[in-house]
């Protein structure tokens, strides 16, 4: 079973809850919100069922946090063009 090792990084389950209830972006709270209910007892593939990713997904969140807390998680653009809004 895949844990979070959320003790590592001097964090606890309320603590993700938190971050997923409060973080900036969307798809950060996405993943700490799946961190948490991995935390709670659920596995990766029912939460990947329930908000609609992939399992491989989802278990490299809880790779990339165990590994850099986080740092490893949070959501940063990597490139692209936003949305081209002319004015008029």
């Amino acid at each position: 079973m895949l844990k979070i090792n959320y003790a590592q990084w001097n964090q606890t389950p309320h603590d993700l809850r938190q971050h997923a209830l409060t973080s900036e972006h969307p798809r950060t709270r996405e993943r700490y919100l799946a961190l948490y209910e991995i935390a709670s007892g659920k596995s990766a593939n029912q939460v990947s069922k329930e908000i609609k990713r992939r399992p491989d997904t989802v278990m490299d969140w809880v790779h990339k946090y165990n590994a850099k807390g986080h740092d490893g998680i949070v959501y940063k653009r990597t490139g692209g063009h936003p949305f081209f809004c002319p004015t008029k």
